[in-house]
């Protein structure tokens, strides 16, 4: 049995994990897992991952949760070329610095605004109030100002002159705000000079392959998701979101 990659591509997570696999030839089964049919609460997914997430990765008899884990495998075990994890100490720091950073911020802040932007007035069939979601835009341009002057700075990457996982993992990201219709990148020429750089890098058409269904999320319907996960993602939205 070889590598599978349990996946759904509406996950930044695991959209990082197609692409890294793809664009580095790594053979692997893709394993769908769809979220909105509740596919990952199933007791045949909770054998590959307890803890009912996406992605996970099942190598044998030997499985793995959380999608930063599951990326340093890969290198590790299939080689990868030294600037998707650099040996140098000082660039391997800064891809951990950013790893180690993102969760809260550009994670948190972008995943947020999908969120409230697109996810929680279609689960709830009514509008946010306008304070709320510019203040979530906020946040997320508060993180995306740190992120240009703190990570970015005037590098072509993140940890320097070629692209790494944090640049990987940085942009998938950063797409999650773009399908639900904000364009965080129209008016941030560094940004978006970055995000041409890191889609040639990996691949225009693979990294297109990938975002097709985040960047259609506008068409997602109430009849799309399973009727006993309705309530339930209603309920977690709204925690998470802080709308409660």
């Amino acid at each position: 049995m070889g590598l599978e990659l349990y996946l759904d591509l509406l996950s930044q997570p695991c959209r990082a994990l197609y692409i890294f696999a793809r664009s580095n030839n790594i053979p692997f089964e893709f394993k769908q897992v769809e979220l909105m049919k509740g596919q990952h609460k199933t007791e045949e997914f909770q054998k590959v991952n307890m803890l009912m997430k996406v992605p996970a990765m099942r190598d044998g008899s030997f499985t793995l949760a959380e999608s930063i884990a599951i990326l340093l495998y890969m290198v590790r075990k299939f080689k990868t070329p030294d600037h998707w994890y650099p040996s140098d100490l000082q660039k391997r720091a800064r891809v951990d610095e950013y790893l180690s950073w993102q969760h809260i911020s550009i994670r948190g802040k972008g995943s947020k605004l999908f969120l409230m932007k697109l996810l929680l007035p279609l689960l709830t069939g009514q509008p946010l109030p306008p304070e709320k979601l510019e203040g979530a835009t906020e946040e997320l341009n508060a993180v995306l100002k740190q992120f240009e002057e703190t990570f970015l700075q005037d590098k072509p990457f993140i940890a320097g002159s070629e692209i790494s996982l944090a640049d990987l993992v940085a942009l998938v990201e950063l797409m999650q705000p773009v399908g639900s219709g904000y364009d965080l990148f129209e008016e941030r020429p560094k940004l978006a000079a970055w995000r041409r750089r890191v889609e040639e890098a990996v691949g225009k058409q693979l990294f297109q392959e990938a975002h097709e269904g985040i960047l259609n999320a506008k068409n997602l319907t109430v009849d799309m998701i399973a009727p006993e996960m309705l309530e339930q993602f209603k309920q977690h939205l709204l925690k998470q979101a802080q709308v409660l």
